[in-house]
Formats: structure tokens, sequence, C-alpha cells
């Protein structure tokens, strides 16, 4: 069944998180066999406290194994400081399948 692993940022520098973490992260994600399926700033934060005007991410992966092999690589770990200072993030990993999909 295929996961989507679902990010929120509140991002303080744009150009510097899309140049590094932004590209690093980008090659892993095809590497470990996501996707992405949207990547959008600008959220409007309809309730909740957190991500008005966040940067909204979506991924798709064959199975919550791929994606937490992803999420728990070493090489990961590494890109991920790259947003250090720079953004704040919320992320949810859930498996199903799309609606209409």
């Amino acid at each position: 069944m295929p996961a989507y692993m679902i990010i929120v940022a509140k991002i303080a520098d744009r150009e510097a998180f899309i140049d590094g973490y932004g590209k690093a992260a980008a090659a892993l994600v095809s590497k470990y066999g996501g996707r992405y399926r949207l990547r959008a700033p600008g959220a409007l934060a309809l309730e909740g406290a957190f991500g008005e005007g966040a940067s909204v991410v979506m991924s798709e992966w064959p199975d919550k194994a791929a994606a937490l092999a992803f999420w728990n690589s070493p090489e990961y770990a590494e890109v991920k400081k790259l947003r250090d200072g720079i953004a704040e993030c919320q992320v949810l990993l859930v498996e199903g399948e799309l609606s209409g999909a």
C-alpha cells in the first residue's frame, strides 16, 4: 500500500532552504523510490496554530517501509542538518490510497 509523507514547513530563509536542503533532499527522495506529489508555498491555515504561510510538501512512496528507509538513512540524517536554523517542520507519514486514484 502506498505511503505519503506530508511536510508543513515554516521557512525563515527560503533561498537557503531550497538551494541547500531542498536540492539534497530531492535527490534522496528519488534514490529511495519516492516522488513528489505536491510542493507549494503560501499555505492558508484554516484551523490550528501551525501552518499560516508555510510551505507544504507531499511525497509518495511505494510503502511505509520505503519512506522510513529514506527517513532513517544516514544520508538523510546529514541532509536534514541543512535545514537547521532556517526551517521549522512538522512531518507526517500515512499509508493509504489517494481518493480517485
